[in-house]
């Protein structure tokens, strides 16, 4: 799994201490090759290299594999460890990510089912003695593990590669543990493959340095750096007390905005489960055309996963559970007042602690008028809330990606009426009437007659209209083609406006367009308690609601799918970060601001992100996508599915991308569908050419995120807020980016999350379902309303 790992940056040498003060005896050496496995030193490293990310790189390594064979049985019989490092030496450039994983595989589906049943027998019995074992083989590390975790080994001797930067440089590291003799494939084949220190020793050729030995034990199991960092207040001089989160939230009341998202509800669920002694949460959920907002609670309570674990928890009395803790309030964030009841509004605005904002539209280009109405309006109500409130705070939670065209390092700060582009004159609030000036004159433009002419005469020339279109029909056609044109005018409209003051899209623009009326309102209102939190690329949970969560697409899901098909050249700059966090480690992030923010201990910004503490590159992100990738093709059946797996997806310069990659294609196919327009009724690569389309949109929408920009985004404030909790909450309220192991995170949890929750949306499929969970909660508050029963309210209409 990828959780966080106690693991000290001296991980090798500490385990190996650990491991020698558990075994008092003298440890047991088991040769692996002859007694559980007839293995070579060439057959893996030639997998490896036939393997490689590009197809140009496993060609050239396989001549070079080539040469070696011709010149190996010379070397061989004049210096085998030199002829072992001249082996391993084609491995360079090749990441450790790589061999992992296909060390992994090579094991899984070669060495395993060769393995040799009267040698593991023996092992066995050695093993029953209690003795420590320790596997000795000339194979690499990244073999030797997955054989030593299969077996219950805990400690190998075997080669290692010298790693720059997360690729091999090519060299071994000491001490080499050269092949056998060559006579051992003749005489060395009992299953029996224990051998004393003294003959290890002389097979090894380490007479010199008989300590090499010991030297050389590595611990079986894959250690990860975990990098601990002091933590020091410059802004005081005395010593900051603790911050305990259960104090700090015990008996408070929380209004949550947004509890049906996919970040709103994992912190939801995080809070009924980890703090029983928090107060009362209220939700603010609007209602539909044709459900309430009690009943659309109940229909998430019911279905999502998210609450599978709480429901397990509290068995029949979930229910009875969530009417005691939650409240759901109707209402509309983006209406005045947040839509709220005048009565409910009063009651609220003397009774909440904390207000948190998790609510927003993250489609990249939308329509202008929802963007405006659920990123910009629905944050001036909140504001106008925290106004009339008596003590309320607010969380409202933002994007890092606010920043737009700007590369450098991004500190956690709140520039006031901020643009990329830096217009000294800009005025977020200015800017906001502009866009609704902006929209109301779209909109009145659509009813003009111009355009009605316009839409009328595109009904009568549609292609499959009838001809004898007119009347109620007529109308009809017009008004749907009115209400098309106006969303595109406007989501048109809304990108190039964003373009124009230096963010990507829409999304980004009026997401740092609400941050500056936050801005302006702190200034206006120095005591107002508000913190805005910048999340990254907010992705697959590690732990919390469970490990491997995900959903919806609108993050890097529609990219990492691409990845996974036959594409192969993604346009990016390989040392650019690509900066992913796991949703419950944003969820433990809000929560220990949410204490922060009701104890008065807050700043104004918290950036949650991971390209400092933890970066993990573009090169790399895009081999771990092509890894997780092909363990799950791998592991299938059908040519089909093993051809996929052989296509690594590689991080290619624009240049490159533009004349050799989708938009060549789209090109050629469309020159040939033209080409034969006179000759067919259809255009034969119609499909085709449509497919390249959305291929070259999708790379173009996530360009300014891969290719454009290089941000690294500052996360000081949550880590110190982090370090100040009592030493009995850090396990469970700690927020930990430096522990992530990317490549456990991506290739066994992210990439197979996606395939289960994520990709079936992209192919037009519904995800994985599970038995519907009964939670009546709107039944029990109509019974109650109708007799009169003294139960907590589940719902103030």
């Amino acid at each position: 799994m990828a959780l966080p790992k106690s693991t000290n940056p001296t991980s090798d040498t500490s385990q190996r201490e650990l491991i020698f003060d558990s075994q008092a005896r003298e440890p047991i050496f088991w040769r692996v090759e002859g007694s559980l496995l007839n293995l070579t030193a060439v057959r893996p490293v030639a997998f490896f290299t036939w393997n490689a990310q590009s197809f140009l790189e496993r060609w050239a390594r396989r001549g070079a594999m080539g040469v070696l064979a011709v010149a190996r049985p010379v070397l061989y019989a004049s210096n085998r460890v030199f002829a072992t490092r001249l082996l391993h030496a084609v491995l360079r450039g090749v990441s450790r990510d790589r061999l992992d994983l296909l060390g992994e595989e090579f094991f899984e589906y070669f060495l395993k089912p060769r393995l040799k049943p009267r040698g593991i027998a023996q092992l066995k019995a050695a093993m029953a003695t209690g003795g420590g074992i320790v596997l000795v083989s000339q194979g690499l590390d990244h073999v030797m593990r997955p054989l030593a975790n299969h077996l219950g080994v805990d400690r190998i001797i075997s080669n290692r590669l010298d790693f720059r930067g997360g690729l091999a440089t090519g060299r071994l590291l000491e001490p080499v543990i050269r092949p056998r003799g060559a006579f051992a494939k003749l005489t060395g084949r009992q299953p029996n493959g224990r051998v004393t220190r003294e003959q290890l020793t002389g097979n090894l050729g380490f007479e010199r340095n008989p300590r090499a030995i010991d030297e050389a034990i590595q611990p079986a199991k894959k250690a990860a750096l975990k990098v601990t960092l002091p933590v020091v207040h410059y802004d005081s001089a005395e010593k900051r007390p603790l911050l305990s989160v259960r104090d700090a939230l015990r008996g408070k009341q929380i209004l949550l905005i947004g509890a049906t998202g996919f970040i709103g509800k994992v912190w939801l669920a995080n809070l009924l489960t980890d703090l029983p002694e928090i107060g009362r949460i209220y939700l603010l959920i609007r209602r539909n055309r044709s459900s309430t907002a009690l009943e659309r609670f109940q229909r998430v309570m019911e279905e999502s996963p998210v609450f599978e674990r709480l429901s397990e928890l509290h068995g029949e009395g979930f229910a009875r559970f969530l009417r005691e803790r939650v409240e759901v309030v109707e209402g509309d964030a983006s209406k005045t007042q947040l839509g709220l009841a005048p009565e409910a509004r009063l009651r609220l605005a003397h009774s909440i602690d904390l207000i948190v904002n998790s609510s927003g539209l993250t489609d990249f280009n939308p329509d202008l008028r929802d963007a405006l109405a659920a990123n910009l309006q629905a944050t001036a109500h909140a504001l106008d809330f925290v106004r009339e409130s008596s003590h309320a705070a607010l969380l409202h939670l933002s994007t890092c990606y606010v920043i737009g065209r700007r590369d450098g390092r991004v500190l956690e700060e709140l520039p006031k009426n901020y643009t990329p582009v830096g217009l000294a004159d800009f005025e977020a609030e200015k800017e906001w009437k502009s866009l609704e000036s902006l929209i109301r004159d779209t909109e009145a433009r659509a009813e003009s007659p111009e355009i009605i002419d316009e839409l009328r005469g595109y009904a009568m020339k549609k292609e499959h209209a009838a001809k004898n279109l007119h009347g109620a029909s007529l109308e009809n056609q017009i008004r749907k083609n009115r209400v098309r044109w106006l969303r595109q005018k406007l989501t048109d409209a809304g990108t190039r406006r964003a373009n124009e003051l230096g963010w990507p899209n829409t999304y980004t623009l009026t997401k740092s367009l609400s941050e500056s009326l936050i801005g302006n309102f702190l200034d206006r209102t120095p005591g107002a308690a508000i913190s805005v939190v910048r999340p990254a690329i907010v992705e697959t949970s590690i732990q919390q609601p469970f490990l491997g969560w995900n959903e919806g697409i609108n993050t890097s899901a529609s990219l990492s799918y691409l990845l996974g098909t036959f594409f192969r050249q993604l346009p990016t700059r390989e040392t650019k970060c690509l900066d992913l966090i796991p949703v419950d480690l944003v969820c433990r992030g809000m929560t220990l601001i949410a204490a922060a923010l009701v104890t008065r201990r807050h700043a104004r910004v918290y950036q949650l992100a991971t390209s400092v503490t933890n970066p993990c590159d573009m090169r790399r992100s895009i081999e771990l996508t092509g890894l997780g990738h092909r363990k799950f093709y791998r592991a299938q059946n059908g040519f089909h599915h093993r051809l996929r797996s052989k296509f690594d997806a590689i991080p290619v310069s624009k240049a490159r991308y533009e004349t050799l990659s989708a938009p060549a294609q789209k090109a050629l196919v469309q020159a040939i569908n033209r080409s034969v327009e006179p000759i067919f009724d259809r255009s034969p690569f119609a499909r085709r050419e449509r497919e390249l389309e959305k291929v070259t949109k999708l790379v173009a929408l996530f360009e300014p995120f891969i290719l454009h920009n290089d941000h690294v985004f500052e996360a000081a404030n949550i880590e110190r807020l982090s370090a100040a909790l009592p030493p009995e909450e850090r396990a469970q309220f700690g927020y930990d980016a430096r522990s992530l192991d990317w490549w456990d995170y991506w290739i066994n949890v992210h990439i197979p999350a996606l395939r289960k929750w994520c990709y079936p949306l992209i192919e037009g499929r519904l995800p994985e379902t599970r038995p519907r969970r009964s939670v009546p909660l709107a039944a029990h508050s109509e019974a109650s309303a109708a007799g009169g029963a003294g139960t907590a309210p589940a719902a103030t209409p």
